[in-house]
């Protein structure tokens, strides 16, 4: 162990800070969020500092440093690029014992400064020992991304109940238990999803009942997105890798499966045209039977859930049965996909609106409201339409809509295998035909299908002609 990790208590104590420029600017932004009295030398300060500094009753002296200034310091720090100066406080500030940090300089400092992920009153420093900054502030950003700013919230509310908890339970085994129980069931998750007077509330019940949960699990509803893993919301992903139970849809790749919980119960429910693996009946009745053993059920969707997902029908059942429930959006396909194909959905020269609606007719032809989608300047996204393809071209172009208006399929967006066709509402249908590009898949109908040729970043695309 090259240093011992340390947590000052800088409150209201007075650290000296040496130096007047952006590097001090940043470690004077730190020491502030710490509470410390900071006394500031340099020759020259820049005014954002100066300001920091005014605001929070910091002493800003404008001349050079001599060691008298280090009398009733705790800290001390140097930010200058005078490599005397530096090697001059070193000396000073460890004959009288006060740790000192020189910037950029690890010979010269009994302390280093470590990334912080800072969710107070929770903190997480990571530290290289000055030997590569640079993968400590790495490592520190994948911290950032698995560790929710709710968490802040959650350790001031275990610092509230602190005694309450210690007077109620005798031995530290018995808190123990209690708290780990609290701190991974729902009077967390009630904290991280914003709901802290249920939370507290619930808190309260558990403690007066000795520790015992309400027994009633929790459904998470997640959006999973188009298929990339990496379109996962960071709230999507830690209730995955939360979950006892997954219930699944056709739609979720393969890699979002992967993360979710090793140990977690994976069941398919899919639907495809004509065949559903459960009805939606037996998926809203297993969602409640699975929460009432107490199970945390993550109902995985592909897209988002509020988009053609049925994620409504399900909340409806789970609301009717007491079943506490949250809802995660998703990135939904029309607009992933699309991103991925380079045809931007809205566009000031071509759209200035964009529908979404289902290709998957029950009557075929007779239920879309054709004169709203045949309106100009308005983009279309057709849902699960590929297997109708040729009746709602035919139908845009008899209610009005040009035969010439660019049209395409975006088939599995987002994937490895992506592959756009580019056609006409006229001549998009026999292409697909032809191409046979597999589902899932998306249409996308409208002059910003134009600019596909120039915006293409992702996976093959097909034109006419090819």
């Amino acid at each position: 162990m090259d240093y011992l990790p340390l947590f000052f208590d800088l409150k209201k104590r007075s650290v000296l800070l040496v130096g007047g420029g952006d590097v001090a600017l940043r470690k004077a932004r730190l020491l502030q969020r710490a509470g410390a009295h900071i006394t500031l030398v340099a020759h020259c300060v820049l005014p954002e500092l100066q300001e920091l500094l005014a605001l929070n009753e910091g002493q800003v002296i404008i001349g050079e440093y001599h060691p008298k200034l280090l009398d009733d310091k705790v800290l001390v720090l140097a930010a200058t690029d005078d490599a005397q100066l530096h090697a001059r406080i070193h000396y000073d500030a460890v004959a009288r014992n006060v740790p000192v940090n020189v910037v950029d300089n690890p010979e010269l400092c009994t302390f280093v400064f470590p990334a912080i992920v800072d969710r107070s009153p929770i903190m997480i420093g990571i530290s290289s020992g000055g030997q590569s900054p640079v993968l400590a502030r790495l490592l520190r950003a994948k911290l950032e991304t698995l560790i929710p700013f709710g968490y802040s919230r959650l350790g001031q509310l275990a610092g509230r109940f602190r005694d309450k908890v210690k007077a109620r339970f005798g031995t530290l085994s018995e808190r123990r238990v209690f708290w780990e129980s609290v701190l991974q069931g729902q009077v967390a998750e009630r904290v991280l999803a914003g709901r802290e007077g249920e939370a507290e509330a619930l808190l309260e019940q558990q403690l007066e009942a000795g520790g015992t949960s309400t027994g009633v699990g929790e459904v998470y509803l997640v959006g999973a997105g188009p298929g990339d893993p990496e379109l996962l919301t960071f709230k999507a992903l830690r209730l995955m890798q939360q979950a006892d139970v997954v219930l699944y849809d056709r739609l979720v790749s393969e890699q979002v499966l992967d993360l979710c919980r090793r140990d977690a119960d994976l069941i398919y429910v899919g639907k495809q045209r004509d065949h559903h693996a459960v009805p939606q009946e037996g998926i809203n009745q297993m969602l409640i039977d699975l929460a009432r053993q107490g199970k945390r059920v993550v109902r995985l969707k592909g897209g988002d859930p509020f988009i053609f997902g049925r994620g409504g029908e399900e909340l409806a059942e789970l609301k009717q049965a007491g079943i506490p429930f949250q809802v995660v959006p998703g990135i939904t396909a029309a607009s992933a996909c699309s991103t991925y194909a380079g045809i931007p959905l809205t566009h000031r020269d071509y759209a200035q609106s964009v529908k979404f609606v289902t290709g998957q007719l029950k009557n075929r032809a007779t239920e879309l409201n054709y004169a709203e989608l045949i309106q100009p300047n308005q983009t279309i996204v057709f849902y699960m339409g590929l297997h109708t393809l040729h009746l709602l071209c035919k139908g845009l172009i008899m209610h009005g809509k040009p035969a010439d208006t660019p049209a395409a399929i975006i088939s599995r967006g987002t994937a490895a295998d992506q592959q756009v066709l580019v056609g006409t509402l006229a001549t998009l249908p026999a292409l697909q035909e032809k191409a046979e590009l597999p589902a899932p898949a998306l249409i996308v109908v409208g002059e910003v299908v134009e600019l596909q040729s120039r915006l293409s970043w992702f996976g093959e695309a097909r034109s006419e002609g090819e």
